[in-house]
């Protein structure tokens, strides 16, 4: 009897590791499918973000000069959304590390929106854009160089 409680303990004991063996497997190969399509899903690259920030920039620009506090919240915030994104999706590009000097810049073109003042607005907005011509000359993409817009970048949208 004690043999044979033996031979099914062992028995059991047996299928038990076969069958977690096969379970880790299967376990394994969903990790490895679904790492193939984590890897395959598309991620916006560094340009895209950066074209979006340069037409949010420059409707920035429309909505304090037109005193459209709201619709510059909303900009100045679109815009930081978008370093926030770089800073999370494009951390291999070595220009992410020079995001941090644009900060202070925006944060002040914040507050001048907060406080409705054009004349901060417009002069905040001024050394925000050349902060980003200066990050372009660190990051040795000085051929790209943002300016103050003199038309709106859409048609369609008031400002």
């Amino acid at each position: 009897m004690k043999k044979n409680s033996l031979l099914a303990f062992v028995l059991l004991a047996l299928y038990a590791c076969y069958n977690q063996t096969n379970n880790d497997k299967q376990l394994q190969a969903r990790i490895d499918s679904l790492q193939t399509r984590l890897a395959d899903t598309y991620k916006p690259g560094f340009g895209e973000f950066m074209s979006s920030i340069q037409i949010h920039h420059a409707k920035l620009w429309f909505a304090g000069q037109n005193q459209n506090w709201k619709l510059a919240d909303f900009e100045i915030n679109e815009i930081k959304e978008s370093l926030d994104d770089i800073s999370k999706y494009c951390t291999d590009r070595i220009e992410s590390k020079s995001l941090e000097m644009i900060k202070n810049p925006l944060d002040s073109v914040g507050n001048a929106i907060q406080h409705q003042n054009l004349q901060q607005f417009t002069s905040t907005y001024v050394l925000l854009t050349n902060t980003c011509n200066n990050c372009h000359q660190q990051t040795k993409h000085e051929f790209n160089v943002i300016t103050i817009p003199k038309t709106p970048p859409v048609s369609n949208q008031k400002f």
